[in-house]
């Protein structure tokens, strides 16, 4: 078994409020749920207007599998419109 943990840092340019940053990475959380049967959630900066920190957690029973899935959530994810990823931080968990 193989797990990893991705943290993506986001600013969200054109959010002016809560609501309008909470409209923004929701299709990121919830479409990456369903596209690619991954746990996601906003870790950090929950109360700042343009700043989220999204991390998504994968498990597979291979590395090349893991990989795979990651890459994909990867490519979703920098390709959504509205924000700019700032960073992101991969890491493996052995199992």
């Amino acid at each position: 078994m193989r797990a990893a943990v991705v943290a993506y840092d986001l600013h969200i340019p054109e959010s002016r409020s809560l609501k309008a940053k909470r409209a923004t990475i929701k299709p990121i959380i919830d479409g990456a749920r369903h596209r690619f049967s991954v746990s996601v959630a906003e870790v950090e900066h929950q109360n700042q207007w343009q700043r989220s920190v999204i991390a998504v957690a994968a498990v597979a029973s291979s590395l090349r599998h893991l990989d795979d899935i990651l890459d994909s959530v990867d490519r979703f994810v920098w390709s959504h419109p509205g924000i700019e990823v700032l960073s992101t931080e991969r890491s493996w968990l052995d199992g």
